[in-house]
């Protein structure tokens, strides 16, 4: 009897062990999930504020990545006042704090 009641333990102890390994998982995801929203959203405001400015709103080919707090602008400018404004617009967004330049100049 002692035995069983054992064995019953174990297994319960072992079976909530792994439901919490599970919630904690979920919590990962969750985690994930949220921190690829703000890229998201960081991305979507430095898009906004290159297509609202005068001198870069015709310019499609610039690419914006977003990792925390760091925005990677990438492809290709006709100028280096181009580039230059680039970044600046995308350090002047408001969640930004430092900008990645890799936009090239030429056509």
């Amino acid at each position: 009897m002692k035995l069983a009641a054992t064995a019953i333990v174990t297994a319960l102890a072992l079976a909530l062990g792994a439901c919490a390994q599970n919630q904690n998982r979920g919590a990962t995801g969750s985690t994930e999930v949220e921190r690829d929203t703000r890229n998201a959203a960081l991305t979507g405001k430095v898009k906004s504020a290159l297509a609202a400015d005068v001198g870069l709103k015709t310019l499609t080919n610039i690419d914006v990545d977003s990792a925390g707090t760091v925005v990677t602008l990438k492809g290709k400018v006709d100028t280096d006042e181009q580039k230059r404004r680039a970044q600046e617009v995308a350090a002047a967004v408001n969640g930004v704090t430092s900008v990645n330049n890799q936009l090239t100049v030429g056509r």
